[in-house]
Formats: C-alpha cells, structure tokens, sequence
C-alpha cells in the first residue's frame, strides 16, 4: 500500500474520480481518495484495507468496487452514502490518496506490486487536480475524527488507548455488527 498526502484542488469530482480509476486500471491497483480530516493515520488505513479485502475473499463484501469496500470500511460503516463523506469534494481539500495492489486470490504473491503502485502514485501525483504534495497525516484533526467515529471525551478519558486506537477500534467494530 502506498499514500499519497497532498493537496488537491477539484473542479469537476466526476472527471477526477473518473481519472483515478483509469489510473487504477492501467496500472492494476485500486486507488481511493480520502479527506485526510477523516484519517486517523496509516495503520487506520491498512487496517480498512485488510479487513475489506478479508470480506471480498469470505464474499461478504457490500460494495462491488474493491475501492468503495475500502471506503466502507475505513469509515466504519455499511452505508455507502454515510461512509462518502469520508471522500474528497469540488474544491480544495487536504487528502490522502491509497493506492494498493489487490493481492486477494494471489496467495501472498505480489508480483510486481510494488512497481505498479509506484507507477500508479506517480500517475496520480501528476494530476492536475494535485496543488502540492505535503504531509496531511501529521497532525489528525481530532474533533473530526471523535465526532466522525462517535468517541465521546468520556471515552478518551476512561482509557489511555491513543485516539488512532479507538478509531481503529470502530473500524474492527464494523466486522462484528455486520
């Protein structure tokens, strides 16, 4: 799995969807793009990526898109239309984007993977739609994410779990309210 965190600048969401995902398809990863408010942090994604591709494996996904099930999941709930403002929008928005290579029915074999998240990145990063590329995970914005994920100042309070945890938590959550 790759990230990228930049800033991107959306005139048309329809047009740069539609880019990611020839971007994706040229270079055989799935790429999905997330308002970096809405992240956690790295291990938030890896975990939303697993435990999605864990259900299309058990064919107990809900999304038919790889992409949209890692969306799902990353936000810790089944409803597409609630887990899409986790999504970027028309405007400028801090974001990361994940590119992954689906190594589901591969057997653990990764073949050239990593090349071809690389080149995926790459392709991505030279949008036009991407103003700069910065760091949008240094710093969570943690009122988005204890309001996003429902985390109560009590909850915080009640544990010494960092807020990357919890959020985790809720993510691991979904697999068992399912």
């Amino acid at each position: 799995m790759e990230l990228l965190e930049c800033t991107l600048s959306i005139d048309d969401l329809d047009a740069f969807v539609a880019d990611l995902g020839s971007i994706g398809d040229r270079h055989d990863v799935t790429i999905q793009a997330f308002d970096a408010r809405y992240v956690a942090d790295r291990a938030h994604l890896e975990q939303a990526v697993g435990l999605a591709d864990r259900a299309i494996a058990r064919g107990e996904n809900v999304a038919r898109d790889r992409a949209v099930e890692i969306l799902l999941y990353a936000a810790g709930r089944r409803q597409i239309d609630r887990a899409l403002e986790m999504g970027v929008n028309e405007g400028e928005t801090r974001t990361v984007v994940l590119v992954d290579k689906d190594s589901t029915g591969n057997e653990g074999v990764r073949d050239d993977g990593d090349a071809d998240e690389t080149a995926a990145l790459a392709a991505v990063a030279d949008l036009a739609a991407v103003v700069a590329t910065e760091p949008t995970l240094e710093e969570p914005d943690e009122e988005t994410l204890q309001s996003f994920f429902e985390i109560t100042d009590a909850e915080r309070a009640a544990t010494n779990a960092s807020l990357s945890a919890l959020v985790r938590e809720r993510v691991a959550l979904l697999e068992v309210e399912k």
